[in-house]
């Protein structure tokens, strides 16, 4: 934290000001971003409460992940697709819809432009 400072003098000073702070013995902490993951493994973290507010520091191993994102396709919206992009094929429906995220006007064009 501070360097040359005694770590009793820290703490004593930390609670004058109101200030709390307690490690967390976590094994594993994730981070959820717009597009990736963040993993930070063997995490060291310390939970700081200050004004009534709880902050976190996280320290560790960090690595990036691919977010998976699953999406649920109904067979209501696959019929919807073979209908209006007027294909038979139900696979290949499920798949435009895989492909454009579950948007269904999407999934129709793609089917009727052939990509």
């Amino acid at each position: 934290m501070i360097p040359n400072i005694d770590p009793r003098a820290l703490k004593s000073m930390m609670d004058r000001l109101g200030i709390k702070s307690e490690e967390i013995k976590a094994v594993k902490v994730t981070i959820e971003l717009p597009d990736k993951m963040l993993v930070i493994d063997n995490p060291e973290v310390v939970s700081v409460e200050m004004q009534g507010k709880q902050m976190f520091q996280v320290g560790g191993e960090v690595r990036e992940v691919e977010k998976q994102v699953s999406i649920e396709i109904s067979e209501e919206d696959v019929r919807l697709v073979m209908e209006k992009s007027g294909i038979s094929d139900e696979e290949k429906a499920r798949k435009a819809l895989q492909e454009s995220n579950g948007n269904i006007a999407e999934a129709i064009l793609r089917l009727k432009s052939g990509s």
